[in-house]
């Protein structure tokens, strides 16, 4: 296959990967400082905010390396290989990871909601939980297909 091919997909990855990289540089730590104001009694709060979020931010990034390197193998003509597989196991833990990690700070999260009356919080939150759990449930899927393929050619291939 040609690059321009999965052009309009590698500008698509680099577009996304823009706006979170843009929330962990400006939006994070204010978000750090705001919990700080929030409950000074308890200031050690923005440090485990600035964590979760921050670590939710490297598998994201993780997952997105591993779009990239499917480009590839989608460009190089490997897109039925065990490389793509693993790719796509890759993206499957990495949507795990981050809906874990945004599942464990949601008490954090609800106590900024609860104390600055801001419910929609809560809801992002719940909202990137579930999006993560899709992109699992959908890479599982893709995987277990890509499995099949290639069991089904590899079968082909020895029916000569």
């Amino acid at each position: 296959m040609r690059f321009g091919s999965t052009l309009f997909l590698r500008i698509a990855v680099v577009i996304i990967g823009l706006p979170v990289l843009a929330l962990c540089v400006f939006v994070v730590p204010e978000i750090g400082k705001f919990t700080a104001k929030l409950y000074p009694d308890m200031a050690f709060l923005k440090y485990f905010i600035l964590a979760d979020l921050y670590a939710a931010a490297i598998p994201f990034y993780s997952a997105l390396f591993q779009a990239f390197k499917l480009l590839r193998f989608i460009d190089r003509n490997d897109a039925f290989s065990e490389l793509s597989v693993k790719a796509l196991r890759s993206i499957k833990y990495c949507a795990v990871i981050i809906s874990g990690l945004m599942a464990a700070g949601m008490p954090m999260f609800y106590l900024i909601a609860e104390k600055d009356n801001a419910p929609g919080i809560i809801l992002i939150g719940l909202i990137i939980i579930f999006a993560s759990i899709v992109i699992a449930v959908f890479a599982a899927v893709l995987q277990r297909l890509l499995l099949d393929a290639i069991t089904i050619k590899s079968e082909n291939d020895l029916t000569v």
